[in-house]
């Protein structure tokens, strides 16, 4: 165990040099240089299947007018929930981040995290929030330009020694949670939440900190979670509890300094083509990160449809509490569950 945190520690020292020195002749031609900064690794698909491959399109679309520096591993400074308020105070250009890191921040946004909004198709989800996007979301996205956002393909669970079919399964146990709704999921089972960022999780699993984590199964090679649990969960026709809402933003003072032909490669490379990718990256690393898993012995536990009911009969008062709870800030919930919950069924078709 100890192994695998000198290496992750090893990795990230390293960042900072290793970016420079591959950035450095790119950034001097570029008229314009951006820093994204972000959470996970430098070989989290996150990065590799994602980010770069968008920040290549867009300093190609360009004409190399534009170049995209990423700085993994919060590598820049700061932990993981501060992200949002670096790049609306312009310490960094850009970021890509979790929404859940900042508990109120995103309440409508939250919609699309709740159990059996988004089921199993992270593209149709894609599509749904790009779709609600400015009649619903966008007020709360203040301070940014939101490039695009997306979801990952959903949180289910994964224990470091304990078999999950029924809800019952998880009392009294302690589950790391992404967000407060995951949190919320967790209750609902019998089970103590405890959140973090992703990064803390191997040494709270490795500890005994927390008996599993609601996450899903693309994180598995990065964090050698095969290493640290047995058992990966999730319900019927790969239905999740939920799922993380996650955006990539700029500042909005940069991004309203930049001239409009360069705004518009940016739209270009973020439109409905570019979601649709996003879902099938997350769902192909997905699958991969399960594959991990089982090649190193553990067990992926798919629940039956009637075991699948068990936890949906308890997890509907989920929704029901998130209503009630932005209700408050005047907000129509149900309308806005109603309208996500056709936004993704009309994704799916």
């Amino acid at each position: 165990m100890a192994k695998i945190f000198a290496r992750l520690a090893a990795l990230a020292g390293g960042i900072v040099l290793a970016t420079a020195a591959l950035t450095s002749a790119a950034s001097a031609q570029a008229e314009f240089v951006l820093k994204l900064h972000h959470f996970l690794g430098p070989k989290a698909p996150a990065q590799t299947q994602m980010l770069e491959p968008w920040a290549q399109r867009i300093e190609k679309a360009s004409g190399g007018r534009v170049h995209i520096e990423i700085y993994p591993s919060m590598s820049l400074g700061g932990t993981p929930p501060e992200l949002i308020r670096q790049v609306r105070d312009g310490v960094v250009d850009m970021v890509w981040t979790l929404n859940g890191y900042s508990p109120g921040l995103f309440p409508r946004t939250e919609v699309f995290e709740l159990p059996f909004v988004h089921t199993n198709d992270p593209v149709a989800t894609n599509l749904a929030i790009a779709a609600l996007f400015d009649q619903y979301l966008a007020e709360e996205h203040v301070g940014v330009k939101v490039l695009f956002s997306h979801v990952h393909a959903g949180q289910a669970l994964q224990m470091v020694d304990k078999p999950v079919r029924t809800p019952d399964d998880l009392a009294g146990l302690t589950i790391r949670i992404p967000t407060r709704t995951g949190a919320w999921v967790v209750e609902a089972l019998g089970a103590n939440p405890v959140s973090m960022p992703v990064p803390d999780l191997p040494q709270a699993l490795s500890r005994g900190v927390v008996d599993g984590a609601l996450i899903p199964w693309e994180i598995i090679p990065s964090l050698q979670l095969q290493d640290l649990t047995k058992y990966q969960i999730e319900l019927a026709d790969r239905t999740r509890l939920g799922t993380s809402v996650f955006q990539v933003s700029m500042n909005l003072d940069r991004w309203n300094s930049l001239p409009a032909d360069i705004q518009q490669v940016f739209l270009d490379n973020s439109g409905e083509a570019w979601l649709r990718e996003v879902g099938e990256i997350w769902r192909n690393s997905d699958d991969l990160g399960i594959k991990v898993a089982t090649d190193a012995g553990n067990e992926h536990l798919t629940l039956t449809p009637e075991e699948s009911a068990a936890f949906a009969e308890k997890l509907e008062p989920v929704v029901d509490r998130w209503i009630d709870e932005v209700a408050g800030q005047g907000i129509d919930g149900r309308a806005l569950v109603d309208a996500a919950r056709a936004a993704v069924a009309s994704g799916s078709n």
